[in-house]
């Protein structure tokens, strides 16, 4: 297999790169963080005008046909920078299921407006009780004559604030009672009974909850047949874990040249910090942890179309390893920088947040081992 980037990949990646160094820095992050919104609007439309927006969706309803590879690619530029906008939340959650799951009129509605950057998603399905498994879901759908009737609670909903349109996911109950479907649910932000509680994340963006309370929707917020969408949630969450997985990459990555330069110019008894051997040790492991984290975040956007066992093997592991490489590579980062690492002079602190915040997001290292474990069981035995 070649793991090679090709050169439109390579350009991609440059491109990224310019644009996050010219655009932020530690002033933009500031302003973001004290932000109601969590982001610039104006950096959101440049996005669209780079085409990043279109980058992952189908040709044929406004996109460019991109793949995992070039979202992660555009994902560890990200981290360098600490960017906030919503596009894990838009393109990489919301407009995926819609291209999946919904019909034709559905996504000719919806994509086209996610590609010129007018219209920003949001998918509501993680809930309090759920503990990270993806079917267990309480949020209810009851069918009526004049179409659903939903009711129930999510947490953490990625961007919920700033988003257009919610897909919320939900038991499907029809006239015979429970139908043991989860369907998703195309939901305006501004419907009645939809109340959305928003709070900032750890190391930047922001995240809400969601209350709804009796929401009266028509028959076609259904996005597709009703058919159940458990598979393409995991498949979403999957897809979005390996994109996260590459932001943290990028993290690590800009944690390690900070530190690394911190540790030339930083003297001690007349002697820069990086002619310490014991120095040069910690740094070198630190550099292992970020190549092994950057191949799993690889091989999860490899496997992304890969059959479901492989591609969910694939997607905790990722998870499960780069959770550690990531915690192992800030906390040497904020120790070899001293007190200052802890202060709010150095940005250092605010990538460990934000690396601390990656960990958590979709399941901890430690449920992805268990997950992985479970899956290598189901593959052993079929």
């Amino acid at each position: 297999m070649d793991l090679n980037l090709s050169d439109e990949q390579k350009l991609l990646r440059e491109s990224a790169e310019r644009f996050v160094a010219e655009s932020y820095d530690a002033d933009h992050r500031r302003k973001m963080a004290n932000d109601p919104l969590g982001f610039s609007p104006l950096v959101w439309k440049q996005f669209a005008e780079l085409g990043w927006l279109a980058l992952p969706l189908p040709e044929e309803f406004g996109g460019l046909g991109g793949g995992a590879v070039e979202i992660g690619i555009l994902m560890e530029a990200f981290g360098r920078g600490l960017v906030s906008e919503p596009y894990v939340a838009t393109t990489v959650l919301g407009a995926a299921l819609i291209a999946r799951c919904g019909t034709t009129e559905q996504k000719q509605a919806s994509l086209p407006k996610v590609a010129d950057g007018s219209l920003k998603l949001a998918f509501a399905h993680s809930e309090r009780a759920a503990r990270f498994d993806l079917a267990k879901v309480t949020t209810s759908a009851n069918k009526t004559s004049e179409g659903w009737r939903l009711a129930g609670s999510k947490i953490a909903v990625l961007d919920g604030h700033a988003a257009d349109q919610v897909i919320v996911s939900a038991h499907i109950h029809d006239h015979r009672g429970p139908s043991g479907r989860i369907g998703l649910f195309l939901v305006q932000a501004t419907t009645p009974g939809l109340v959305i509680s928003d709070y900032p994340r750890l190391g930047g963006g922001r995240a809400c909850n969601i209350e709804l309370f009796d929401v009266h929707l028509p028959e076609d917020v259904l996005l597709g047949d009703g058919s159940d969408a458990l598979p393409a949630i995991e498949w979403a969450v999957d897809r979005a874990m390996a994109a996260l997985g590459a932001e943290a990459v990028g993290i690590m990555q800009t944690l390690l040249d900070t530190t690394l330069e911190y540790t030339k110019i930083r003297k001690q008894f007349g002697r820069p910090l990086s002619a310490n051997q014991v120095i040069r040790h910690r740094l070198a492991d630190m550099a292992m942890q970020v190549d092994e984290a950057r191949s799993m975040a690889l091989r999860a956007a490899l496997k992304v179309d890969a059959a479901p066992i492989e591609r969910a093997q694939a997607a905790s592991g990722a998870k499960a390893k780069i959770g550690k490489c990531a915690r192992f590579v800030g906390e040497q980062s904020i120790q070899l920088h001293g007190g200052m690492g802890v202060t709010e002079e150095l940005e250092v602190g605010a990538y460990f947040k934000r690396l601390v915040a990656f960990d958590t997001l979709f399941g901890g290292s430690a449920h992805h081992y268990g997950r992985h474990a479970q899956l290598s069981r189901r593959a052993v035995s079929a």
